[in-house]
């Protein structure tokens, strides 16, 4: 009977160690296009060009952005109707479709709630945790983070809930991230970025993303 006691414990300590797989991906350059380009080439403005692959400092990132519209006169508006006109990168719907069928999803992304609808809802409505503009008749005068360092305490705190998190980026601003997970993996990401984390296996289709994640989540 002792025995079987034990033997039974054991088997419920097991099962509290089990943890269950959780993915976090950018979206931006990971299953989007980059809004901020894609409204650079719109107006012309080439500064705007400027993105989370090139300058790690986000709050300098976005204040030189601030700049540039207030002095091109650029409205949400008219953001809003380039970001309107946007579809998914060529193959992220059937990647999300896949990788949600076998493992819960969330999106971390620093755009914000005011950008993001038009191309969540061309994917089926995934999860996002992201930011908010500070908009004045029309005019973007500010930003809000809903929290410092938003993508790696989210990982962290997803780690508490006793889940394995493998999350995917591109960018400077996804590294603390990928550094926090379980497993980090980038994606597309440009050289620098390969050669400043070459720590992260680093793939460039989905078919390789996804072979990565199913390795991670069995390891």
């Amino acid at each position: 009977m002792a025995t079987g006691n034990w033997t039974l414990a054991a088997g419920f300590e097991k099962l509290r160690r089990v943890k269950q797989a959780i993915v976090t991906l950018d979206m931006e350059g990971v299953l989007t296009p980059e809004i901020w380009i894609a409204v650079a080439e719109k107006t012309g403005i080439p500064a705007l060009r400027r993105t989370t692959r090139d300058e790690p400092d986000y709050d300098k990132l976005m204040r030189g952005r601030l700049a540039l519209l207030d002095q091109h006169g650029l409205k949400l508006s008219a953001i809003q109707a380039v970001i309107g006109s946007l579809s998914p990168l060529p193959g992220a719907k059937a990647f999300l479709d896949e990788l949600r069928a076998f493992a819960p999803v969330i999106i971390l992304s620093d755009t914000f709630e005011q950008f993001a609808a038009p191309l969540l809802r061309q994917l089926d409505w995934p999860t996002l945790l992201c930011h908010r503009l500070v908009v004045e008749n029309d005019r973007i005068v500010n930003y809000q983070l809903r929290i410092n360092d938003q993508k790696q305490k989210t990982v962290a705190a997803l780690k508490i809930l006793n889940y394995h998190v493998i999350s995917g980026g591109d960018s400077y601003n996804d590294t603390a991230m990928l550094k926090e997970a379980d497993a980090g993996i980038l994606f597309r990401a440009p050289e620098n970025v390969r050669r400043d984390f070459p720590q992260f296996p680093a793939v460039d289709n989905y078919p390789d993303f996804l072979r990565l994640i199913r390795q991670a989540m069995n390891s």
